[in-house]
């Protein structure tokens, strides 16, 4: 998977936003403002390329004892998000993008009912 078809992924999720919040190099997709996945383009210039994505708790355990690409990352609560090494081509195309789902389904799932309403009604 490249920048673009993992930008064009994203994209086609209701609600979507693409956005440089942090820094110019720091590329974060948003659903009605919340954040579902974040990759930093430096490392993608280098050939490392990864992206952080939200979790669920349990399942974030799950991820990290089964796959060496996937781990904690730096700079969010270990919690509820992974970082996803995919330069190591450990995952397949598939399950990155079921991740991705599933990160995105995380966010809706915590927004608001009145969010989730909204998002509903697009």
């Amino acid at each position: 998977m490249n920048i673009e078809q993992l930008r064009e992924y994203c994209l086609k999720k209701k609600a979507t936003r693409e956005e440089f919040p942090f820094d110019t190099h720091t590329l974060v997709f948003k659903v009605l403002g919340k954040i579902f996945v974040m990759v930093p383009l430096d490392k993608w210039d280098i050939g490392e390329a990864s992206m952080t994505l939200k979790c669920d708790p349990d399942y974030t355990i799950e991820l990290r004892e089964q796959y060496e690409s996937i781990y904690a990352g730096p700079y969010v609560s270990n919690k509820h998000w992974n970082t996803i090494a995919l330069y190591k081509g450990e995952l397949k195309p598939q399950f990155i993008l079921e991740l991705i789902n599933h990160s995105y389904d995380m966010v809706i799932k915590g927004m608001t009912k009145k969010l989730r309403e909204e998002l509903n009604k697009l």
